[in-house]
């Protein structure tokens, strides 16, 4: 276990902590999905402003995101960091519920997605850093966490609805937790331990154990030029050789391809999910809330299942079954008709598709050992391009109907299963089961 960049995981509140940052980021995303209807009627919003309103944060947020995760470093200066980003998720969360027109909404979801780069994702590199060898267990934890979130959050809109509120009231209330979660982060964490020696023989021995790159010698490994925690290693130059170094990692290209790939069928999908019911199978907007929110429980008792089924086969493996079912189930969704035939297949659909982003997360992790902030920041840089997907998605829904842009979704699985086929070192690269867990 890495020393002096992140508290250890033997400590519960540490741990806690950390899953409490990932619930409230993910509460955001829930209920940002189920209000989208109320938030399109409220201000007038074209499909096009909508998939705009998907992607402009994604893509100039992952631009002002690029270079945090690598020049925040580690210890001291991670902990600011998360610290700040926490502060502008809160003012961000309190700038959208106070939006009246689509301009002012694209501001504050600008703000959101870097700011929730810097809270969220740099307190998740950090749980990987503190475990080299059992980055999807633990991710596998962390996606169960945020899955939590996601499920509240269309359960927070409706009880919000039910007691007279709107949407703007939900992102207040969104505020509120942001806000318990900062408060967390600030009076709970614990201080890191005092730094141990880089590139020491039980560091190396755990990574060969786990079968990841990284150990001695290799570039950007612990205490190698260029790695976390070398002098120089967070200033800008150093700071690009890390990129430079990172991109030429085995297997670093292809784990932000599958990413990208697999948020389709991810986040895209969820983010026109309550518009689709609404619009094409002729659900209200509390029925589509709760659509979202019954594929939002199916990845939660996915997320529960995941967490199982990685102690006992290998990640990859577990990949390739669920992209082979996903290739069966999306197309289903889209074809059978009635609300309730939908949501049985989609709720099908979100089980299946539970370990998608923590093995992948994990993988991109795992091919880059001691360097989580450079991988925080090639996840961004590949976001730009991800960014793409939800305003395809909003062009083609104004042309062809939302039904026929959906179904250019199915690419997803399809695209995961070649690229996991064509995988020669996958077996190497993706840490195996039986790993021990805090």
């Amino acid at each position: 276990m890495r020393s002096g960049s992140w508290p250890a995981l033997a400590g519960a509140s540490a741990l806690l902590t950390a899953l409490a940052v990932e619930f409230a980021d993910e509460l955001a995303g829930g209920t940002q999905g189920a209000a989208m209807p109320l938030i399109r009627h409220d201000l007038a919003l074209s499909y096009g402003q909508i998939g705009l309103l998907a992607s402009v944060p994604l893509v100039l947020g992952s631009l002002l995101e690029l270079p945090v995760g690598v020049l925040a470093g580690h210890g001291r200066r991670q902990r600011t960091a998360v610290a700040a980003g926490g502060l502008v998720v809160i003012a961000a969360l309190i700038d959208a519920a106070a939006a009246r027109s689509f301009t002012a909404l694209v501001v504050a979801f600008v703000a959101f997605f870097p700011a929730s780069g810097a809270f969220a994702g740099l307190t998740q590199s950090g749980l990987m850093d503190a475990g080299p060898g059992r980055q999807p267990q633990l991710m596998a934890r962390w996606n169960l966490a945020g899955s939590a979130g996601a499920v509240a959050g269309p359960l927070l809109l409706i009880a919000i609805l039910a007691a007279g509120g709107s949407w703007r009231t939900a992102y207040l209330a969104l505020a509120a937790c942001a806000a318990a979660a900062w408060l967390g982060v600030i009076l709970g964490w614990p201080r890191p331990s005092a730094p141990a020696s880089a590139g020491s023989p039980g560091d190396t021995a755990r990574l060969r154990a786990a079968g990841q790159p990284g150990a001695a010698g290799q570039p950007g490994a612990a205490g190698q030029p260029g790695g976390a925690g070398q002098p120089g290693g967070t200033g800008q130059p150093g700071a690009v050789r890390r990129v430079r170094s990172g991109l030429r990692q085995p297997g670093v290209i292809r784990w932000l391809v599958l990413l990208q790939s697999a948020d389709l069928l991810l986040d895209v999908l969820t983010g026109f999910l309550a518009l689709y019911l609404v619009d094409v199978a002729h659900a209200t907007p509390a029925e589509a809330a709760l659509g979202v929110a019954v594929r939002l429980v199916a990845g939660l008792a996915g997320d529960i299942l995941v967490v199982r089924a990685l102690e006992r086969m290998a990640a990859l493996r577990l990949l390739t079954a669920s992209a082979t079912v996903s290739a069966v189930a999306y197309p289903a969704f889209l074809l059978v008709p009635g609300l309730w035939p939908k949501l049985v297949v989609l709720a099908g659909l979100s089980l299946a598709t539970a370990p998608w982003y923590p093995v992948l997360q994990a993988s991109l992790y795992g091919s880059l050992p001691g360097q989580s902030g450079v991988a925080v920041t090639l996840a961004s840089a590949a976001s730009l391009a991800g960014g793409a997907g939800p305003l395809a998605v909003g062009l083609l829904a104004e042309r062809f109907g939302l039904a026929w842009a959906l179904a250019g979704l199915a690419v997803a699985p399809v695209c995961l299963l070649g690229l996991l086929n064509g995988w020669r070192a996958g077996p190497r690269a993706l840490p195996q089961r039986g790993c021990a867990l805090p």
